[in-house]
């Protein structure tokens, strides 16, 4: 049946079957009629000449110090323990800090690296050895200081539940260039979920088919997936073609979009019967890869899943989601600190995410995977002290902070932005999140403004009403 069909069966049947209900039955249809429409509209061609065709994000879910990796600051050093000028804090509103706050200075060295000279902190020697081949941007910044809210506006342009992430926004706009796995994958590690759970990942009000699929470690990466004791392939199809005459009797009775999903979602899962386990069996990489990552295979790991987001990519996946979640250094108490937890994640991720540039480089992979690290904000200046702890530790700071890009037409070996003596406030040309989108929309060749989705009466966007393309990123 066509869509003109479809379109017409709605208006038929709703306005007969359901004219008892007024109004009501006709705003249904109507909002029926928008989501055909919206989902018939994607996979849109490319607006602008792209330059990547793929994203692997690696997110670090509680907020990586800044000031002790890729931000140094020789004057919180000199004032390491004063004060901070209260002119500067004024009417300032923090997490944890309470009383006048006193300076931290880092307790890291920070070295230049390679012709680009990037500084960055003794804590990241492997990011280190591909300075030149990333764009550091020291002045972003968000409007959120709490961690769920943070990084669910970092993943879908709003600070609340309930839209698409960036993820489903790529899918639903490029679609999949590969028809056995799903275009947007998740992949955790550290300590589970980020704060803001699987919102971080959600299609929102786009059809679920659009959704991140979360990967796990072990025998099953993909919950029911795998066929049942005493279900035999042969009698899983059969089931599947069952299924799909029904939800196909259904979708021509009431034009449900959301029937056509589920249908797709089941055909997809069959496939990935298949195609899954072979994705996920790292054991036959070659052993100059597991030593250039640093990964086991059979473990759940950073590593582990750096290198898997690289098979990912290899095989048509458009968006690929690492989350390492820990990074959230209060020094509230000892192991929540600057001295002992950054390093320990520091080690966890660095080798993984510097190997996982330098191997898409080598296999001619880099120059259309976009790849992003970062957090949901920074850390301040200023020491958290909390409750008296004497543990150094920063508390949440959305005001600057540092994120790191590479490949897909990002300019290499630049620093973007700056922040001022302190690192407190950005100095010079800030980015904001719907701008980081906008960026990043534009080198997968889309226009920020231009991907919309219809719902409940108004057109949506990733960028919601903002954002502008860091054109000084741009190679």
């Amino acid at each position: 049946m066509s869509d003109r069909q479809i379109l017409q069966a709605i208006t038929r049947r709703h306005f007969f079957k359901h004219a008892g209900f007024g109004i009501g039955g006709a705003a249904l249809a109507s909002l029926m009629q928008e989501q055909l429409f919206a989902q018939a509209a994607q996979k849109m061609a490319p607006q602008i000449a792209p330059k990547a065709k793929q994203v692997i994000f690696l997110f670090m879910a509680g907020a990586p110090s800044q000031l002790d990796l890729f931000d140094d600051k020789p004057a919180l050093r000199k004032y390491d323990g004063q004060e901070i000028p209260a002119e500067i804090v004024k009417g300032e509103r923090f997490a944890f800090i309470k009383g006048p706050p006193k300076l931290l200075g880092s307790p890291y060295e920070f070295r230049r690296h390679g012709q680009s000279g990037h500084e960055i902190s003794t804590l990241l020697p492997h990011i280190g050895s591909i300075a030149d081949d990333i764009a550091i941007v020291k002045s972003m910044s968000t409007t959120q200081f709490n961690h769920a809210p943070a990084q669910i506006f970092m993943n879908t342009g709003v600070q609340v539940i309930g839209r698409p992430s960036m993820g489903s926004w790529l899918s639903y706009g490029l679609g999949a260039e590969t028809r056995d796995l799903p275009a947007f994958v998740v992949l955790i590690s550290g300590e589970n979920n980020p704060d803001g759970g699987k919102s971080c990942w959600g299609s929102g009000f786009l059809p679920t088919t659009h959704q991140g699929v979360e990967f796990r470690g072990g025998a099953d990466p993909v919950l029911f997936v795998s066929n049942p004791d005493g279900v035999d392939p042969a009698l899983r199809r059969a089931s599947l073609d069952a299924l799909k005459d029904l939800n196909g009797m259904r979708q021509a009775s009431v034009g449900d979009p959301e029937i056509e999903t589920r249908i797709n979602a089941y055909e997809l899962a069959y496939r990935m019967q298949t195609s899954v386990p072979e994705l996920t069996d790292i054991s036959g990489e070659p052993q100059a890869v597991h030593e250039l990552y640093g990964t086991q295979p059979g473990q759940t790991s950073f590593a582990n899943n750096c290198l898997l987001a690289r098979r990912l990519v290899e095989r048509g996946v458009r968006f690929v989601q690492l989350y390492h979640r820990g990074w959230d250094t209060h020094g509230a108490s000892f192991g929540d600190d600057v001295i002992e937890k950054l390093p320990h994640l520091c080690r966890q991720t660095d080798q993984a995410a510097a190997a996982l540039v330098t191997d898409l480089k080598q296999r001619g992979l880099l120059d259309t995977t976009l790849v992003v690290w970062g957090g949901e904000f920074g850390r301040t200046p200023m020491n958290e002290a909390r409750n008296g702890s004497k543990f150094l530790g920063r508390d949440h700071h959305p005001r600057a902070f540092t994120m790191w890009m590479a490949g897909g037409g990002i300019k290499p070996g630049i620093t973007y932005g700056e922040t001022d003596d302190l690192g407190y406030n950005i100095a010079k040309d800030p980015v904001e999140v719907h701008d980081l989108h906008a960026t990043m929309l534009h080198l997968l060749g889309i226009d920020h403004e231009k991907l919309t989705y219809r719902f409940q009466g108004r057109d949506f966007r990733l960028t919601d009403v903002s954002g502008k393309v860091v054109t000084g990123l741009l190679a």
